[in-house]
């Protein structure tokens, strides 16, 4: 036997081999074998058949020729006969991370009117042809939407449009990656299916259960509109068909301290005013309601849809309003001038005023349902207080009242103003008066006037003046007069004084002198008795001329006998006697 195989040459095994192969090849032909791989989709095309497909229709369910609903998993599939069918392999769909996918739709029933996009059915992401057509899936664009994964899709069925083939679509491939709504952003809707809006109405109502409009015929089954919606997006990803909803990211509302925003919103529920009786000029609502919110939005960020509501921000803090050429830079001021008024004495001037007013955070939204704004409160209820206050109480004044009361024209005014704001739900701090701008003509005469009046006051004091200083000198006379007086009357006092004493002393001298004389009689009479009188007179006479120093011999003798010249001599001696008598004085 081995010598027999031996004897076989190599040849006949390649031949054999090739036998076996196409054996096989042939049996599979005839068995009808189709083999898919693991990344594709065996899409069934049959050749003929003895039914034909509906009119209008695309894909057959009951075995007609064309494209048959089922598609080939992959693995090693009988019976397709290639003289029967015809097998399409086509590649997985791939939907990358961070994107979606949309699909059309080539067969189906057709979309109602007044809808553009076919309406989500059961079928396994589009997965399931057979399913889709059997649960009335619509022809055309359609809501539902594939996300990131890897789907076995009939693609003659669906087309599905990724990132790769948007611009063979006429899409943007931006248009294909996950909706994201940035942090410190709301994204605003607009739905492109859905109801009409009702009328009287600017924005589709919210509808709830759609999963932030993901889920589309949630929103549609919900009753959803088309058009702008009240609902809005907040931060964040989102998976959006964006041939049903278009978002816009804006800002979130940012109310800065100092401020609160009152809320006026045209959508919501039905408006029911709760402002009470007491308040006739407006109405507001609760939050959620059409009209004026009672209730104001606080310093912060707030997410609103700044399409279907307004907010009016009203400064809490004091603000200034200047009727002059300033302007604060709240700018609500900046077209109030200086008001025109005129006095009784009929000169036109201008008067720069300062209000001061404060709206409470509660009393806001009362001011903006009475306004409408804070721009209206100034223009409509401020400037025709203040301007038309000013203008009456002028007509009652002069000028120069204004000038020299403007404490009390301030206080009055600021009064009026107060009792005029507070009907408004506004509290005025203060009214303050500025430059006060009279004629020039007349502020000349005053002037004029004015110097006039100093210059008599000037004169006047002067005047007192001198007259002070004449009765000054009258005084300071009368004063040395007086002085003269008082020591002329004081010199009698004395000279009376001293002669009372010269008399007291005359009459003691006399009486010494008596006493004296008496003493030297007696003494003399004493002297006679004992020398007698010859004896006590000569005693008494050389006692006379010791004590009076006199000279009974001459200190110069001039003689007779030599006539002229003794007389020379004797004048000559004495010359001498006298020099003598002087030097021993110095």
């Amino acid at each position: 036997m081995k010598s027999l195989i031996g004897m076989i040459s190599p040849e006949f095994f390649g031949w054999l081999g090739l036998f076996l192969v196409c054996l096989a090849a042939s049996s599979l032909v005839l068995l009808g074998a189709v083999f898919i791989h693991e990344r594709q989709v065996g899409i069934v095309v049959k050749k003929f058949g003895w039914q034909s497909l509906p009119a209008g229709h695309l894909i057959a369910l009951n075995g007609e020729p064309g494209y048959q609903a089922d598609t080939l998993a992959p693995g090693l599939h009988f019976k397709y006969w290639f003289w029967q069918y015809r097998v399409l392999k086509v590649p997985v769909q791939v939907v990358p991370q961070g994107e979606i996918a949309l699909v059309v739709a080539a067969d189906g029933v057709a979309i109602p009117a007044g809808r553009i996009l076919g309406r989500l059915v059961e079928c396994d992401n589009f997965q399931d042809a057979r399913l889709f057509l059997a649960n009335g899936g619509e022809k055309g664009r359609q809501l539902g939407i594939l996300t990131a994964g890897t789907y076995r899709i009939h693609t003659a069925l669906f087309t599905v449009i990724t990132s790769v083939r948007a611009q063979d679509h006429g899409m943007d491939p931006a248009q294909l990656q996950l909706q994201r709504v940035d942090p410190d952003q709301v994204g605003i809707v607009t739905t492109f299916d859905g109801h009409p809006i009702p009328e009287a109405e600017i924005a589709g109502p919210v509808i709830p259960a759609h999963d932030n409009f993901q889920n589309a015929q949630a929103f549609l089954d919900g009753g959803g509109c088309r058009g702008l919606q009240e609902q809005i997006l907040l931060s964040g990803t989102w998976n959006l068909n964006p041939w049903f909803a278009h978002v816009e990211q804006v800002p979130m509302l940012q109310i800065p301290i100092g401020s609160v925003g009152v809320v006026i919103s045209f959508v919501g529920m039905a408006h029911e005013d709760v402002s009470g009786v007491d308040f006739k000029h407006g109405d507001l609502v609760n939050a959620g309601h059409k009209g004026v919110w009672v209730t104001p939005l606080y310093p912060g960020k707030h997410p609103l849809n700044s399409r279907v509501m307004k907010v009016e921000l009203v400064p809490t803090t004091n603000i200034v309003l200047n009727w002059a050429t300033r302007t604060e830079s709240h700018r609500y001021d900046e077209k109030l001038m200086s008001v025109t008024v005129r006095s009784r004495d009929g000169f036109a001037f201008n008067l720069d005023i300062s209000q001061i007013i404060h709206v409470g955070a509660l009393d806001a939204p009362k001011v903006i349902s009475r306004v409408g704004s804070m721009q209206n409160l100034v223009d409509h209820v401020l400037q025709p207080i203040v301007g038309n206050y000013f203008r009456n109480s002028a007509q009652n004044y002069t000028v120069l009242d204004f000038l020299s009361a403007r404490s009390e024209r301030q206080r009055e005014a600021a009064e009026h103003i107060r009792a005029a704001l507070a009907a408004y739900d506004v509290q005025a701090i203060d009214t303050l008066i500025g430059d006060i701008n009279p004629p020039a003509q007349l502020m000349q005469t005053q002037t004029d006037r004015k110097l006039a009046e100093e210059q008599r006051k000037t004169f006047e004091v002067q005047e007192a003046a001198q007259m002070q200083r004449q009765q000054l000198v009258r005084q300071t006379a009368l004063a040395e007069i007086q002085q003269q007086v008082v020591g002329a009357e004081q010199g009698v006092h004395i000279a009376e004084l001293q002669a009372q004493a010269h008399v007291k002393q005359a009459i003691g001298d006399a009486e010494a002198i008596r006493a004296t004389g008496q003493a030297r009689a007696e003494a003399w009479q004493a002297g006679v008795q004992a020398l007698g009188s010859q004896s006590f007179t000569a005693l008494q006479l050389m006692q006379v001329i010791g004590e009076r120093g006199v000279r009974i011999v001459p200190d110069v003798a001039v003689s007779g006998a030599g006539g002229t010249t003794g007389l020379v001599d004797g004048l000559l001696g004495l010359v001498l006697k006298n020099q003598a008598a002087g030097s021993k004085a110095s």
